[in-house]
């Protein structure tokens, strides 16, 4: 999805960040970074200053856009609700000024997972922002709220289940120190449950036993698994859980900790105070009134599925976890990294034979990157991992196995990745092989369209050129790029010596030239 690139300024050095504190961070990368959540029910942005290593957080803003309320009966955003939304999103752009890409990032999560016309309003958000927005996964989302809430927390040795209810979906993870491993989202969020539980406002015992209910049969899944691996202590993350908090320190019923036993209080009063329109007399915020039933009855089968005995709230959430994660990129240790390396070692991909036609299609890319508008970080990261996964697929079979792998890729949970992102590496793997169909870049942006066409001739060139499997370097070769030709040139010679490499070639001319794309072999 294409977006503008901000001009980037220099920043200002603060009266607490030092001339040498910015040398440094030169060094390691952007100064300045920034985070932006777009939940179903908020949207939150936090920018912060990378000083030797560490992030500072210089400012946090957060509004109730209610994305979520904004789905119609055909799971479409409403213009209403997109609106509310750019609203928003212009606000928070004008402290990302000068900032570059590489140091932000705006995610989607459950109503966007959930839109039908997602994209659309993804166009529209990145216009407003200037920067690129990426919908994320459940258990992606997971991931990242436990690297922010772990981030937060004293360091112990012992695990812990952290719970953060969203507007449309709630997310149990179990980690130990800084690295999760179970994690799990659920299609549950305190906006869906107010809409069908308590959409007049109304809190009855009936309808609050039901949400309970609800609750307690989505964690069903996840119940047994859970309670065997275990935990040590528990923690929230969520503004519900931060308001349930806040609202049994009120009442004098805990110091701030939730208890299950203060759940069971809470929930007898709620049922007798009988309308959220009251839930002001006990601090909850106007705009949080009418979720709080929802978020306390999710929270509730919570602590009954899982045997919760005492909750403790940490600031940290997903717009930390963001963070966190663009370090991570910044000092090479990129969680995507570890995923790929992991793919590899599970479907038993040849890796010295991925590496080799890596380094072949990053000499190419190399040589077309600025004539095709290819010189970007991403589209190297893309193009480098399709190389090294492009034999993902034969591990199920060898036939249409470039089909397999792009099924796999697809629709795999993996770590660090957008959805947007997990598309094109199935598309490139899709395509580096066979026939060069339009079906390859069906639902896709013209633009995106036209960037992955020409990333895809370059994995499908690096394929050929390293058929024989014999592991050498790239061959001299040389480009020239045209808007839909390709004239690759190789010494005097060589093509002589390898009769099969120029059979090859000249197949993958007639391949490309069924969707009007020229190759051109010289000497032919």
């Amino acid at each position: 999805m294409a977006y503008s690139t901000p001009q980037v300024h220099p920043t200002r050095i603060s009266d607490d960040v030092t001339a040498e504190d910015n040398a440094e961070n030169a060094a390691q990368g952007p100064e300045m970074l920034a985070a932006i959540d777009m939940g179903s029910n908020s949207f939150h942005m936090v920018v912060a200053r990378l000083v030797h290593g560490e992030i500072r957080t210089l400012e946090k803003m957060g509004e109730k856009v209610q994305l979520g309320a904004g789905l119609d009966q055909y799971n479409r955003l409403t213009e209403v609700a997109q609106e509310r939304a750019l609203e928003c999103l212009s606000r928070f752009a004008q402290r990302l000024q000068g900032m570059p890409p590489e140091a932000v990032q705006v995610v989607g999560t459950n109503a966007l997972r959930v839109a039908r016309n997602a994209h659309q309003f993804m166009s529209r958000a990145e216009e407003v922002l200037g920067y690129p927005v990426e919908i994320i996964a459940g258990r992606e989302e997971a991931r990242l709220i436990y690297l922010g809430v772990s981030h937060t927390l004293s360091d112990d040795s012992g695990r812990r289940l952290v719970i953060d209810i969203g507007g449309g979906s709630t997310e149990f993870i179990i980690g130990q120190r800084f690295e999760p491993q179970e994690l799990e989202s659920l299609h549950m969020g305190c906006v869906s449950f107010r809409n069908r539980y308590f959409p007049d406002g109304k809190i009855t015992r009936r309808q609050m036993d039901r949400a309970v209910t609800h609750a307690e049969q989505e964690l069903l899944n996840i119940r047994r698994h859970y309670r065997s691996v275990g935990w040590q202590s528990t923690v929230g993350s969520s503004g519900t859980i931060k308001a349930i908090a806040s609202v049994l320190a009120t009442l004098k019923i805990t110091d701030g900790t939730i208890t299950r036993s203060g759940m069971q209080e809470l929930r007898k009063r709620l049922v007798d105070m009988g309308k959220t329109d009251k839930l002001g007399d006990l601090g909850v915020r106007s705009d949080r009134q009418s979720i709080f039933p929802g978020g306390f009855a999710i929270l509730m089968g919570a602590f009954q599925s899982l045997g919760i005995e005492s909750m403790t709230f940490a600031d940290g959430a997903l717009r930390e976890g963001l963070l966190y994660d663009i370090v991570g990129r910044i000092r090479h240790e990129d969680v995507r990294e570890r995923t790929i390396s992991a793919l590899q070692e599970r479907y038993h991909v040849d890796q010295a034979h991925g590496a080799a036609v890596e380094a072949t299609a990053v000499a190419a890319w190399e040589q077309v990157a600025d004539h095709w508008g290819l010189r970007t970080a991403t589209d190297e990261e893309v193009l480098r991992w399709a190389c090294r996964l492009h034999e993902i697929g034969l591990t199920i079979s060898h036939s249409q196995y470039h089909k397999h792998g792009a099924y796999l890729l697809r629709y795999s949970d993996l770590p660090g990745f957008s959805q947007q992102f997990q598309r094109d590496l199935a598309t490139l793997v899709r395509g580096h092989r066979r026939k060069f169909a339009a079906a390859i870049f069906e639902g896709l942006d013209p633009e995106d369209t036209a960037r992955l066409r020409r990333l895809c001739v370059l994995v499908r060139l690096a394929v050929l050129l390293q058929h024989p499997r014999n592991l050498e370097p790239p061959p001299e070769f040389r480009l020239k790029p045209g808007n839909d030709t390709l004239t690759v040139s190789f010494a005097d010679g060589w093509l002589d010596d390898r009769p099969l490499t120029l059979a090859d070639l000249k197949n993958e001319r007639d391949y490309l030239a069924r969707q009007d794309f020229t190759l051109k072999i010289n000497p032919d």
